[in-house]
């Protein structure tokens, strides 16, 4: 009977947020839904820690709609995409991931998440490039979350490549998602910028080009210099 409530549960949580994360977004979508998300960020509770945080990244990692559901066995998903700062001081047009993971264990709920990940090091910026980084896992970077032992104004001396801010809405209990990683998405950026760039020609080369995502680098300019 527990297990039955608990299905039932789950399947209607999911019916709510589904629909919303199971569509993958268009390029020029999930560019624009990444602008918003750093604005809600910036402009929330931990506004003034991700500013500080943002005015020293080499580069972000932005996710609007990661939306993760468990019962038992767990799973979470969503599109990102990566900017880095130019040697000017701007920022990159957008390179594009996906994110996707799973876990087992007591768990049950759903929940939809705004992430946005200062990469704080050129070692950080270089696992992701290289597909490197598995959140929770074996990975080339070292990663946390700003509250869990990252506070305002401490920096890459607590040799912490990766510092996730994050906006949530929804229930989720039990243990956090492990094993979640990125994956470069060749498919979106061909679409955005119709032709083959690997992520390091658009975030490190500044190979792509695409008038799109010039709010995004704008908002990044204006709350992160």
């Amino acid at each position: 009977m527990k297990l039955t409530l608990l299905a039932a549960f789950a399947a209607a949580s999911l019916a709510g947020l589904a629909p919303t994360a199971a569509l993958a977004d268009p390029p020029q979508i999930l560019v624009d839904s990444s602008t918003l998300s750093v604005e809600s960020i910036m402009d929330g509770a931990q506004g003034a820690a991700a500013q500080s945080y943002l005015r020293r990244a080499r580069a972000v990692v932005i996710c609007p709609n990661v939306f993760r559901a468990g019962l038992v066995f767990g799973g979470e998903g969503g599109s990102c995409v990566m900017v880095a700062r130019a040697a000017g001081g701007g920022w990159s047009d957008p390179a594009f991931y996906d994110l996707g993971g799973g876990t087992f264990g007591a768990q049950i709920g759903v929940q939809n998440a705004q992430v946005m990940m200062m990469v704080m090091t050129g070692d950080g910026l270089n696992a992701l490039l290289n597909s490197q980084v598995k959140f929770g896992g074996e990975a080339g970077a070292t990663v946390a979350s700003y509250g869990t032992g990252v506070a305002s104004g401490m920096s890459t001396n607590l040799n912490t490549d990766i510092v996730t801010f994050s906006i949530s809405q929804g229930l989720y209990g039990g243990a956090t998602i492990s094993g979640s990683s990125l994956s470069y998405d060749a498919n979106a950026e061909q679409s955005y910028y119709g032709t083959d760039l690997s992520a390091r020609q658009i975030v490190i080369d500044m190979q792509g080009s695409n008038s799109g995502a010039n709010p995004l680098r704008s908002t990044l300019a204006r709350y992160g210099g």
